[in-house]
Parts: C-alpha cells; sequence; structure tokens
C-alpha cells in the first residue's frame, strides 16, 4: 500500500509538470480571463524574478494579482463607432516590477485573429476605363443605405494604455482617457475660401487642456508585435496641447494633440490653420503604408497600386527586410489598363488570369478577402524614444497574451513619458481595438498601485 502511494503521488507531480509544459506553449495557453478581481485598481508586484517577455506566461506570473476589465466601444457621436457601439472585450491585467523595469500582462479572449490591415485585391468589376480595378478591404465595417452589413471590417486587433504626464493633465484625474478625447469639436475651416465654420464628421481629435498638460500614449498593432523579433514594440506616442480648442475656433485647424515621441513644436505655425504648431519630422519607422500611384500603362490616369509585392503570398505586413537587397519583395514599377502589374525584377502579375487575387466567388459581406490578397502596410522597427517598450504578443487560437515592459524610468528629457520610478500611484486607461481601426473599446478611470 505504501508503494502504491508514492506510485501515485509521483504521478500527480508527472501530471503536474505536463500541465504546467503544456500550458507554457505559445500557442496551447489557457486564457483565464473571469478569474480576477473586478474593481480599478491594479496593483503591481515586486519582484526578484523578471517574466520573459515572449507571449509565454511565466510561473512567476502567478505572484501578480489580476485586474478585470472590460473595456466597452462608446457611443463617441456622429456614427463614428457605428455597427461597434456596445461592443465590450473583457480581459485581465497583471503587472510586476523590479530595480529597473515595469512589467505588464494582459490577457483577453478573441475568437478570430486580425491582423490584416484593408489588404489590397483586384475587382474586375471596377477595372473599367481610367481605373485599375486594384482596391483595398475597407479597415472598418461598412453598412448600406438600410443599415444592413455591407462589408464586414479588415481593421486590426489592438491595444493602447494612457497615462497621466506628471500629472500635469487635471481632467485625467476623473476622466483618464476621455480627458484628451474631444469629439467632433466644430473648427473654422481655413482651407476654404471664404473660411467657414464646419464640423468635424470625420473623427475626433486628441489633445490636452492646456499648454503644459501632457498624456503619455502606449498603443500597439497586434500583428506588428509579433510579425518579429525586430517589431515587438509597442509605440511610444504622447498627446499635447496642439494649440487647443481656442485655436481651432478662433484659426482653424484639426488640434490634433497626438504625436510620436521624440517630436517636438519646431517654432513655425501652420500655413493652412495660423497659429497651429507645425512639429519637427520623426524618421521614418513603425507602419508604413504600402500604396503608391502610377499611371496606367505608363501615360494614362494615375491609380493607386501598392509599391510592394511578395509574389504568390499573403502575409499582414510587408516586413522591412523584405523590401531590401535580397528581400523576398518586389516593387510594382508598373499597371496596364487590365490591372496587370509589373514588378522591378521583370516579372508581372496578372490577377485575371489568376484569380487567387480576387475576392472568391458567392462573395458577401462576411466572405474573405483573396487568398493572395497584398498587404497594405510595411512593418518597419520603431527606433528611439518611440521603442521604449518590448512587447510581445501571441494569438493562443483561442485569445490574445501580450507581454510588454518599460523602464520605470525613461531617457526621456521632452516631458512625453510617465515616470514609475517614484512608486507613486499612477491613473491610466486601457483600450482594446478588434477588427476595427477607430472603434475601440475604453476602460477608463484606472489605478495602478505598486505594492513596496
Amino acid at each position: 500500500m505504501k508503494k502504491f502511494k508514492l506510485s501515485f503521488a509521483a504521478l500527480l507531480s508527472l501530471l503536474s509538470i505536463a500541465l504546467i509544459f503544456s500550458r507554457c506553449t505559445k500557442d496551447n495557453q489557457v486564457l483565464d480571463v473571469p478569474a480576477a478581481s473586478n474593481g480599478t485598481e491594479l496593483y503591481s508586484q515586486l519582484t526578484a524574478t523578471a517574466p520573459g517577455i515572449d507571449g509565454t506566461i511565466d510561473a512567476i506570473w502567478g505572484n501578480a494579482e489580476k485586474l478585470a476589465v472590460n473595456p466597452t466601444v462608446p457611443d463617441a457621436g456622429n456614427g463614428l463607432f457605428t455597427g461597434y457601439i456596445g461592443e465590450q472585450y473583457p480581459a485581465t491585467l497583471r503587472s510586476m516590477y523590479d530595480g529597473s523595469n515595469i512589467y505588464f500582462l494582459l490577457e483577453y479572449k478573441d475568437a478570430t485573429k486580425n491582423t490584416t490591415v484593408s489588404p489590397w485585391y483586384f475587382d474586375p468589376a471596377l477595372n473599367v476605363t481610367g481605373k485599375t480595378g486594384w482596391a483595398k478591404e475597407p479597415s472598418s465595417r461598412t453598412f448600406d443605405g438600410s443599415g444592413v452589413l455591407a462589408r464586414e471590417g479588415w481593421g486590426e486587433d489592438k491595444i493602447a494604455m494612457l497615462w497621466n504626464v506628471n500629472n500635469s493633465t487635471p481632467k485625467f484625474l476623473s476622466q483618464s482617457c476621455y480627458a484628451s478625447c474631444h469629439i467632433f469639436s466644430p473648427y473654422l475651416d481655413y482651407s476654404q475660401t471664404p473660411a467657414a465654420m464646419v464640423s468635424n464628421s470625420a473623427n475626433g481629435n486628441h489633445y490636452t487642456n492646456g499648454p503644459n498638460e501632457k498624456i503619455d500614449m502606449w498603443w500597439g498593432r497586434l500583428g506588428f508585435m509579433s510579425a518579429g523579433a525586430s517589431t515587438n514594440q509597442l509605440d511610444d506616442n504622447y498627446q499635447d496641447w496642439a494649440g487647443g480648442q481656442a485655436v481651432t475656433n478662433l484659426t482653424g485647424g484639426n488640434a490634433n494633440g497626438r504625436h510620436v515621441d521624440g517630436i517636438v513644436p519646431d517654432g513655425t505655425k501652420s500655413a493652412t490653420w495660423p497659429f497651429r504648431p507645425n512639429y519637427t519630422v520623426s524618421p521614418t519607422q513603425g507602419e508604413v503604408s504600402n500604396s503608391q500611384n502610377l499611371k496606367l500603362d505608363g501615360t494614362g490616369n494615375s491609380v493607386a497600386v501598392p509599391i510592394w509585392v511578395i509574389p504568390n503570398a499573403s502575409t499582414s505586413f510587408i516586413a522591412l527586410a523584405d523590401t531590401l537587397s535580397g528581400g523576398a519583395a518586389r516593387k510594382v514599377v508598373g499597371v496596364s489598363s487590365a490591372g496587370v502589374l509589373t514588378l522591378s525584377d521583370a516579372t508581372t502579375i496578372d490577377p485575371v488570369a489568376n484569380n487567387a487575387y480576387q475576392r472568391p466567388s458567392g462573395f458577401n459581406a462576411t466572405s474573405p478577402t483573396a487568398t493572395k490578397a497584398i498587404a497594405s502596410l510595411i512593418a518597419v522597427p520603431l527606433i528611439g524614444t518611440r521603442a521604449d517598450i518590448t512587447a510581445v504578443s501571441v494569438y493562443t487560437g483561442t485569445g490574445w497574451i501580450i507581454e510588454y515592459k518599460r523602464s520605470l524610468k525613461t531617457a526621456d528629457v521632452l516631458n512625453q513619458d510617465v515616470d514609475f520610478s517614484s512608486l507613486n500611484d499612477q491613473q491610466f486607461g486601457v483600450a482594446i481595438w478588434n477588427a476595427s481601426n477607430y472603434q475601440h473599446g475604453i476602460n477608463p478611470n484606472l489605478v495602478l498601485k505598486f505594492k513596496k
């Protein structure tokens, strides 16, 4: 009997070890999203062992308390979020810190992996005189005049976090994310003659409420983060006043205060919208549009086509390395009136003869795009102060695991980053996008607290 007990104990140990290892494979991890405390406070646990930022949930994360969040898509007004309003994306957050860095683990269930943004496809029906037939899928859901879904959106799964830099934005204390969200603010449009007051019906603007207010914005495309080691990053951005509402009302302009880290007002003003500050230019990085205009048959109408193509392949992003010498991508150097693309190696893509570049027959609002759809974005690694946040995303088959870390205090000298080194409480908000462009769920009014 004693021998049986020892064997049974050994068997239990082996089963436990097997379970641990089975949970640690990147594409087979169990997302236990509901098992978390509700509330508004995220506690960052002091740790002597740093977790690996690789999308595998290390055992050390078991020491960190989970916070359940429920980003919900609001009614932003004027139909901007139509088709998504009220959707909820339940998730859990965990955090740890050590003497150098702060670490986060975000998990949420998602039935579909959406990392391909507005891919290029060929539509023979659009290949008429003066047009090419090449088009992009919509980045968000579109609806017909009766409100019926016309096409499912080809947007992305994304995440974001917003932080109050040095408590500089008073409204952030009660509104967090919404403190810089100025939806559809009207403005005096100086691009018209004479200038006229118009409604900003396209989208809302993000800017703070005073010249000394700044918000640190971390955001990331989950496809970008999972594209390869060179793009394992969240994009470090910030929001500022950008001239503010008074400037917008008086002189026109979009008062867009969202900027990438590292750029600042350059001391000049916008020619189109007087008194709105211009900003310095950031080096090419992040996602770059894979779109150019070429003349049909070299002399005809100018039409939009991809810049780069990886022949006979479908991918969410074209990596920068593939566009360089020796890479897999080929540059599009010509387009015919029949839609045939000529590539830099003198080969061609004929989307009529090769219907894999077309949507499948029997196409409807929710059917897939072309099997050889061409990526609309080029993934370029972040550099400098935009690259402060290391991040990895893994789609498990049932949801997303996102791990990321940042230094408690960055080398920022422009007052664009939140500073965690004091271990003081920090207000924040979190957002999740699900196969969408602008439309996102928001959970505001959260607080990060450090367990000292």
